[in-house]
């Protein structure tokens, strides 16, 4: 339980990969301006890298070493097609507002990292748990951001016009790369202190059980 514990919260918090690893840039800073965009991104994200980490893993062992990369985008991209027929077909809002990032998926860093670094070396359920949480840890970084460019650079949320005040800039892709900015910074902060606290708090108990051994 342990190891599927630290595969959750790798994905989610300390390798999260939108604010830890900064991977997937481009449909971050191409979609932030809106929250429902950034959300339905993020999730087509998470389908996708759940699905490909587990076909990936399952047929880990008959992909042959040489041509392994080439299989990969084939399964992604498989994948994604599939997608955006769902999408097209069932929620074409979604599917409009995505635009060409959609296609891009096929070669999204995250995608394909988790392929190369976990999916192809570990088991299909340690493999589902990472894509689920990495892919999870992508929507709710999108998410986070879409909201604060939104409602801060239009006055609306989800497309539901919420004030007149608003700051124009944060709704283009300036805007966006500053807010992107500004929450890796905080982010950060906050695991580095959290860790910080962590490390302080285990030195002070292995000090306090040394003390008991020597009296």
């Amino acid at each position: 339980m342990n190891k599927y514990k630290k595969i959750t919260l790798d994905g989610l918090i300390f390798q999260n990969p939108t604010f830890m690893l900064v991977l997937g840039t481009c449909p971050t800073l191409g979609l932030i301006s809106s929250a429902f965009s950034a959300m339905g991104m993020g999730l087509t994200v998470l389908v996708v890298l759940t699905l490909s980490n587990i076909i990936i893993s399952a047929l880990r062992k008959v992909i042959p070493s040489s041509v392994r990369i080439p299989c990969y985008i084939v399964i992604i991209a498989t994948l994604v097609t599939f997608m955006r027929m769902f999408l097209e077909k069932f929620l074409p809002d979604l599917y409009d507002s995505l635009g060409g990032f959609l296609a891009l998926i096929v070669v999204n860093c995250i995608i394909l990292g988790r392929a190369e670094a976990f999916a192809s070396k570990n088991g299909v359920a340690e493999s589902a748990v990472d894509g689920i949480s990495n892919g999870l840890g992508f929507t709710a970084a999108l998410t986070v951001m879409g909201i604060i460019c939104e409602f801060l650079g239009k006055g609306s949320l989800f497309g539901a016009q919420i004030m007149n005040f608003q700051i124009g800039m944060l709704a283009t892709p300036a805007g966006a790369f500053l807010v992107y900015g500004i929450c890796i910074a905080v982010f950060v902060y906050i695991i580095d202190n959290f860790e910080r606290a962590r490390r302080v708090k285990a030195n002070k108990l292995a000090r306090e059980n040394l003390l008991k051994e020597e009296a």
